[in-house]
């Protein structure tokens, strides 16, 4: 049987790396089969690909800090500030940023001790390290569906 640590790291895997169950897709199937100018792409005011990847990387990348011992440095304010994407090659580290940050974390959930779930995550505010973890699931659910209207809100306007 599962423990607690093993259910959310494969949540976690299963929006961002590899799952199909709830979306029918995740995370990186969806950025790793759309190039740079379609992540680039603006669509009227809504966020781009590339720049819901940015935000849910900055999430990713700051909570595995604090993970890994280090402090809570993200603020919610500078979550969307995405250095410009101009080529394939600034696309496909953004891409490969984004693997290895949801592939370290949910690595890290893993690993965790059950204790540690139940703790206060830096702050009494932010409540227990569980709760900020199913957090991140549901943020990236919520914008995994964005990325996927705006891969066919592009494809309907290129054809």
């Amino acid at each position: 049987m599962e423990n607690n640590q093993q259910l959310l790291a494969n949540r976690l895997r299963e929006v961002l790396l590899n799952g199909r169950w709830i979306a029918n897709t995740n995370f990186k199937e969806q950025i790793t089969n759309t190039s740079w100018k379609e992540a680039v792409c603006k669509i009227e005011g809504l966020n781009s690909i590339a720049m819901l990847t940015f935000h849910i990387n900055y999430y990713l990348k700051g909570i595995l800090n604090v993970c890994k011992g280090g402090n809570l440095d993200i603020q919610d304010k500078y979550s969307f500030e995405m250095p410009e994407i101009q080529s394939e090659a600034d696309w496909t580290q953004l891409v490969t940023d984004f693997i290895e940050n949801a592939t370290l974390f949910a690595n890290a959930v893993a690993q965790m001790d059950d204790k540690l779930l139940k703790k206060t995550f830096v702050d009494e505010k932010y409540g227990s390290y569980q709760r900020n973890i199913e957090g991140v699931i549901e943020h990236s659910y919520y914008h995994l569906g964005q990325v996927s209207l705006l891969k066919k809100l592009i494809s309907k306007a290129e054809t």
